[in-house]
């Protein structure tokens, strides 16, 4: 199935990839020490809570409230992290499509003990990623990952899984940055494509050379994707961090407020209630296609930063936390807590409209990912930083991360959603 927009079209072969504009990407996220300003919060609609209780349990996935068996259903978020001989099924030089900034081994970070978890759920077993199994379950389709850069993460991660058993030729290239890209994998015809589009609806970015805010309409998706959503039969939402940085606020083009705006005369209203809105807006969108897609939304993936940005030892940790060793942010859990309520609030929308074949589910990595502060790229984003010794400033990422690493555990719970959706379609076949 192919993709007739005007951001997949075919390119020319490039004989290399230039080196992308790390210090101008990581900027639009790094600036973290802002963020007690972005707890400020005023509601559009209705009033949030700014933070969610420390001893608030992360809930139960909604695929194992879905679940009936005999057995007890597994909860992916609930879990720990433990040592893993085995390894990762790929390196950084037995994958090509890892982006730079995330091939922390080959940059030269020393130590390897990151490389070497598995995410062990208290109840339930996760096997470790199948690259047949899911090439079977993908066979004759498209996925697409919309978002912003933990969606290309993801989609790089799974990438270099599945390029352990088959070959993935890209196929279209477009945009800054490469930002819109699509392979094709000739042995069961997948089409594997990832969409820029860090607010999902329609929205302008902040630049160099313009405003220095984003500019969002909250009712209106972001017709990058939008326009071929009739080519997908499966898709990967992923933002947040995006939401963070200085913004305003339309509906109907009328400016309902801003985030972090001085010097403009708008009311501030935060940003919770924005995400919320952009995630009802998309999902509705989905609903009303009216056709089978399966629709997954990855949650909020915390970011580790102890220190500044450009300092060396951002982020220092070099093993997993333990469970109960440190809580889970407030924001990050707000963030998580608004994107299941929206994913709940679709499924019950969809089981209402009788959409048939559409399938909605939260891939919940916020917990998991959180206990992983060892899993970044912190100064190995660039190679071998420290080559001449430790310079006064040095560029952390502690935001997206190392590949191989813990994004790997997303893609494997992916997986299990893929093989349950199987097994319930074969149950219904054969009832």
């Amino acid at each position: 199935m192919g993709i007739t927009s005007q951001y997949f079209k075919p390119q020319p072969h490039y004989s290399s990839l230039a080196k992308k504009l790390l210090t101008l990407s990581l900027f639009a996220l790094l600036p973290l020490t802002l963020i007690h300003f972005y707890f400020y919060h005023v509601p559009l609609t209705q009033s949030l809570p700014n933070q969610v209780p420390q001893n608030e349990h992360i809930i139960v996935s909604s695929q194992a409230q879905e679940e009936r068996s005999n057995e007890t259903p597994c909860d992916y978020t609930d879990g720990k992290w433990v040592r893993d001989k085995s390894g990762p099924l790929y390196n950084g030089t037995s994958c090509s499509t890892i982006k730079e900034g995330q091939n922390c081994i080959s940059h030269g970070r020393p130590d390897v003990g990151f490389l070497y978890w598995r995410w062990k759920p208290k109840r339930c077993a996760l096997p470790k990623f199948e690259p047949t199994t899911f090439l079977r379950l993908l066979k004759d389709k498209h996925l697409a990952f919309i978002g912003d850069s933990m969606a290309r993460n993801q989609l790089e991660s799974l990438l270099c899984l599945l390029s352990t058993v088959s070959t993935l030729d890209l196929v279209y290239r477009n945009g800054d940055d490469n930002k819109f890209r699509r392979w094709y994998i000739p042995s069961h015809n997948i089409n594997v494509s990832i969409y820029w589009s860090p607010f999902l609806v329609k929205g302008i970015e902040k630049s160099n050379t313009g405003f220095n805010h984003n500019r969002l309409y909250l009712d209106s998706v972001d017709d990058r994707w939008a326009s071929d959503l009739d080519g997908m039969n499966m898709i990967v939402l992923s933002v947040g961090h995006w939401f963070l940085h200085p913004a305003v606020y339309f509906e109907r083009e009328v400016v309902l407020g801003c985030h972090y705006c001085p010097g403009l005369n708008h009311t501030e209203i935060g940003f919770y209630d924005v995400l919320r809105k952009a995630l009802k807006t998309t999902l509705e969108a989905v609903l009303d296609r009216r056709s089978a897609m399966d629709v997954i939304v990855t949650t909020f993936s915390p970011s580790h930063f102890e220190g500044e940005w450009d300092k060396a030892g951002a982020c220092p940790k070099k093993k997993p936390f333990t469970e109960g060793e440190k809580e889970l942010q407030p924001m990050d859990a707000e963030m998580r807590r608004i994107e299941m309520e929206e994913v709940e609030a679709a499924k019950k929308k969809a089981s209402q409209l009788s959409v048939a074949g559409l399938r909605l589910e939260a891939l919940d990595v916020t917990k998991l990912s959180w206990m992983r502060p060892d899993g970044h790229p912190g100064p190995y984003m660039y190679p071998f930083p420290f080559a001449n010794g430790i310079p006064e400033r040095v560029q952390n990422d502690c935001v997206h991360w190392c590949l191989p690493g813990p994004t790997d555990t997303w893609n494997a719970i992916l997986l299990e959603f893929m093989k349950r959706w199987e097994a319930q379609s074969s149950s219904r076949r054969d009832g």
